[in-house]
């Protein structure tokens, strides 16, 4: 691929991921306001969140799927269109029903088009083996940095103008997506990467797999840690005590950290073992659980908390993606990604509303704090057994 037309592609690609994800990474922040205001328990607007994601991993196959036969760019402008309609009819709710709709349906269908899947499948193809790890940690660092710079641009617009001018507003914000589309291009079967030959021969290929099963059930845990969190944090350092500012604060670092993890894993998955690298993360994760629940609650440890678990954050993706089109090949990269996704998105909806669910029952998050704990011991040890051949001239050491 000539330097120009992936420079291109990287930028728009880029700029996608931090829009889209930048925006969804706001959500968290109004949990509160939101649930107050309206009169409603955590649950409801957990749910909405956990429809969201529920519909997004749905969605992601089908997705990938589009994108592959018909190109990126016509199926990110479409969702980016819907994305950016939901956000701004979750500013008008006025029912549990409407809310549902808008911020689980229509959010959820909008984030499956111009999510990660999507980009990093069309980055994917166009990159050999050897460049393929770090330029989706690019990606995916770009989609933390999103988050670094939509979280406290959230806050401000929520102090501001309160909750539905703010979600007005970065319903705007979410349409430079539409123009950015027309950077990312191509379909599968205009692609050179390897593959099989047909969607459906990649499709059985994979499921036959059981490193892929072992994918998939690694990133439902993934999912259930990273959106129990961006949705419950800020409310849960409102509990302990801490300034509703905090919880923006947190999410930022962990998206500011996340840059630097993202392309960590990015460079590292192109020198070691992937499988061996996810079970470490997956590892550090759960020390990390523990470590926050025991000590006590302050501002420094609320800021050393958020920078490692930024280290740890949206890092599985480049690895998790790579390792996808490393044994079943990059030509339909997008589709068999979408599929993991889904079980990614499994572990969202079920940590956004467990969450929600714990807190209304117990009055504290306690019971799903020790949940993702025992969830990352699990997920560490499934990584263990995935079959993944180094390619030639790489290190053994992280064997």
């Amino acid at each position: 691929m000539q330097s120009r037309s992936f420079l291109i592609l990287i930028i728009a690609g880029g700029l996608i991921s931090l829009v889209a994800m930048g925006s969804r990474a706001v959500f968290g922040l109004f949990l509160e306001p939101v649930s107050t205001d309206m009169g409603w328990g955590r649950e409801i607007f957990g749910l909405a969140l956990a429809i969201q994601n529920l519909v997004w991993g749905l969605s992601q196959p089908f997705a990938g799927m589009i994108a592959d036969k018909y190109g990126s760019g016509k199926t990110l402008l479409v969702s980016g269109l819907v994305y950016s309609g939901g956000i701004f009819l979750m500013s008008q709710t006025s029912s549990q029903t409407e809310l549902h709709l808008s911020a689980g349906l229509m959010v959820g269908l909008g984030l499956a088009g111009t999510g990660f899947g999507v980009v990093m499948g069309s980055v994917g193809r166009a990159v050999s083996e050897e460049k393929r790890s770090m330029a989706l940690g690019i990606v995916g660092a770009a989609g933390s940095l999103g988050q670094f710079l939509m979280l406290p641009l959230g806050q401000a617009f929520l102090s501001s103008y309160g909750w539905s001018t703010a979600l007005v507003l970065i319903a705007i914000c979410t349409f430079i997506v539409i123009p950015a589309s027309m950077g990312v291009r191509g379909k599968a079967e205009d692609s050179g990467a390897s593959g099989a030959g047909s969607i459906s021969e990649a499709i059985r290929e994979a499921a036959s797999s059981k490193s892929y099963w072992f994918l998939f059930a690694g990133f439902f845990v993934c999912g259930f840690h990273v959106t129990f969190l961006a949705v419950h944090l800020p409310s849960y350092l409102v509990d302990q005590g801490m300034a509703a500012s905090y919880g923006a604060m947190a999410l930022s670092i962990v998206g500011l950290f996340n840059v630097v993890g993202s392309l960590a894993a990015g460079y590292l998955g192109g020198k070691y073992t992937k499988k061996f690298l996810l079970s470490y993360l997956y590892f550090a994760r759960a020390a990390l659980f523990v470590c926050f629940i025991i000590v006590p609650m302050t501002p420094v440890t609320v800021v050393i908390f958020s920078g490692i678990l930024g280290l740890l954050w949206l890092s599985t993706v480049p690895l998790t993606s790579g390792l996808v089109a490393s044994l079943y090949g990059a030509k339909y990269m997008t589709t068999l990604f979408g599929f993991i996704f889904f079980g990614h998105q499994m572990g969202a909806f079920l940590g956004a509303w467990l969450g929600g669910v714990a807190y209304d029952m117990y009055g504290s998050y306690d019971v799903i704090w020790w949940l993702s704990v025992a969830l990352g011991l699990i997920s560490g040890l499934l990584h263990w057994p995935i079959k993944e051949d180094v390619p030639a001239g790489h290190t053994q050491a992280a064997r």
